[in-house]
């Protein structure tokens, strides 16, 4: 294979477009490094990375500590996968535990896995727990979510820009209205209902933020009808909001 790193931004664009899939409309900047909260393009013009991919890149790009951790250990051992112990993870799982208060926790490689991990949860514990009939629990979620772009996520989103031509969807799901508790409390009187799930604030629909109070009045709801409130902090968590869950601004503890 032949590569090259004397690509024009121009050249780079033609170059992705021919061969890579067309499932994403980048913006047409071509960067090559980046270094603290500055990226660069081939050119070498600098900008400020205000998007830090989605808010994964929080810390800044090529953090020197964390190069270093991912070196020593790439140097030391790759990857054992879930099939062994290792000496590391249960170390992560303590620390992650500990800092969100929580009695366990599960590493994913994306958001939409975490999502459709925590509906698995929420369902399993809604057949073993809530003694929900098989195979009929129901989710609530909220219109103009964005939780991932897998086959189930899609099911329950309500922009076309998801769902055109991805049909048939997978079933169990309410959707009801954000920050509006009336229609939270409506759907819960179903007691097939095994989770409401909600992001703190809304990212993909444009940053929409609750009325106040909203994240504990729903929580309150779903204690009240033994359902697991399930907050999707993909994009809100670890401090980006000001505090490190952005459900901690109302003191909710989330079940999931």
């Amino acid at each position: 294979m032949q590569t090259t790193t004397t690509l024009t931004s121009q050249q780079a664009i033609e170059l992705e477009d021919k061969f890579g899939a067309h499932n994403y409309h980048p913006i047409p900047v071509v960067l090559t490094r980046g270094e603290g909260v500055f990226v660069w393009d081939v050119e070498g013009k600098r900008y400020y990375d205000f998007l830090s991919a989605y808010s994964a890149m929080n810390q800044g790009h090529c953090h020197p500590r964390i190069i270093n951790a991912m070196i020593e250990q790439a140097q030391k051992l790759t990857l054992t996968s879930r099939a062994f112990y290792n000496d590391k993870l249960g170390e992560c799982e303590r620390y992650l535990c500990e800092t969100f208060g929580y009695d366990k926790s599960l590493l994913m490689n994306s958001g939409a896995e975490a999502v459709e991990t925590a509906l698995k949860l929420a369902r399993k514990w809604g057949y073993q727990q809530k003694g929900i009939a098989p195979n009929e629990a129901e989710i609530i979620v909220v219109e103009k979510n964005f939780h991932g772009r897998t086959t189930t996520i899609i099911s329950f989103s309500t922009d076309p820009d998801s769902t055109k031509g991805f049909g048939p969807f997978t079933p169990g799901f309410k959707v009801i209205a954000y920050d509006n508790l009336d229609d939270l409390e409506e759907a819960l009187q179903n007691p097939k209902v095994c989770a409401f799930m909600v992001e703190p604030i809304q990212g993909e629909a444009g940053v929409v933020v609750p009325s106040e109070g909203y994240l504990q009045a729903a929580k309150m709801l779903c204690a009240q009808h033994n359902v697991l409130f399930i907050a999707d902090e993909i994009q809100t968590g670890i401090a980006r909001t000001g505090r490190m869950l952005a459900c901690d601004h109302e003191d909710v503890r989330p079940d999931i």
